[in-house]
């Protein structure tokens, strides 16, 4: 299968946890970075992002199961599914535990495994996503996200969006309000969809929306018993504050915010050079503390 790629990047593909998962990595030095995309995105969803972390850290962006070059997700994978999946990969990069960067709708599968496996991560960062039970069921107003319920019923988004991905897309998700640029063009939008014509193509859609609609009640459940431990970082587009004020409930300890302004919901593609910087600042001084407090314990922890 051939991949739209960026100079610096090498292509993978892993059998983990009964899928075969698509993900590139780059950079050689510094603390690990995992990137994980919303929908209708792909990893080409930070393709702008990666060169500049690259310059100081280990980067690895994933297409989720169901996403891009990734196999296509099985009927009744959910949110937990592809939690495992990236605890998973974490564990197959072998490089311990990693700063952990999730937008849009794979916020609450990502705060799953900050949840449950929280010796994967160094620090959470969220950007423009937010929690099922914590102000994210405000998108079911169909005024406000009207694709969210056709892409939680089994079947619905097969039916009536294969084959018209690129007017989806190009007409109707990238398009204000949620964009306000044309950072985002038709080369970006074939890769997105490269997985949709596949058999099951769009399961993957479908068991996140399906998930962020149907599990309020597990995550209020969840966030109550395994808040986040580590640093977080909730990243809005001005002057929205729905990430922050969503993860301010599922964090324990303090949460660092930051809006980006002259952005859409898309921030990675639309304002990567301000994504960037934010969560080089914060991961610089997650990773400062780290090392003093290894120093700390003189020998290690």
């Amino acid at each position: 299968m051939t991949h739209a790629t960026i100079s610096g990047v090498t292509h993978h593909r892993v059998a983990l946890n009964g899928t075969n998962l698509h993900y590139v990595s780059a950079g050689s030095a510094g603390s690990p970075i995992l990137l994980v995309h919303g929908w209708p995105e792909t990893w080409w969803a930070f393709h702008k992002v990666i060169p500049v972390l690259a310059k100081f850290h280990r980067v690895f962006a994933v297409d989720l199961r169901g996403f891009g070059a990734s196999d296509v997700a099985q009927v009744g994978n959910t949110s937990a599914t592809m939690a495992e999946d990236l605890h998973a990969l974490v564990g197959h990069v072998g490089l311990g535990p990693v700063h952990l960067a999730a937008q849009d709708f794979s916020g609450p599968l990502a705060y799953r495994l900050a949840a449950t496996h929280p010796q994967d991560l160094l620090s959470f960062i969220a950007v423009e996503t937010g929690l099922p039970g914590f102000g994210l069921e405000i998108l079911t107003n169909p005024m406000i996200a009207w694709y969210f319920g056709t892409l939680a019923k089994p079947g619905a988004a097969e039916r009536f969006f294969k084959g018209r991905e690129t007017e989806l897309l190009s007409e109707f998700i990238f398009t204000p309000p949620m964009t306000t640029s044309t950072a985002i063009g038709a080369d970006d939008i074939t890769e997105f969809i490269r997985g949709y014509d596949r058999a099951g193509g769009w399961n993957g859609a479908q068991a996140i929306y399906s998930s962020n609609l149907y599990e309020a009640e597990a995550y209020t459940k969840l966030v109550a018993a395994q808040p986040l431990m580590m640093p977080a970082l909730a990243i809005d587009r001005n002057p929205s504050n729905f990430t922050a004020e969503s993860f301010a409930a599922a964090s324990s300890g303090e949460l660092n915010t930051q809006t980006i302004a002259d952005t859409g919901h898309y921030v990675a593609m639309e304002a990567p050079s301000a994504l960037a910087s934010a969560m080089l600042e914060f991961i610089n001084k997650v990773d400062k503390t780290e090392i003093g407090e290894i120093l700390q314990c003189g020998d290690g922890r």
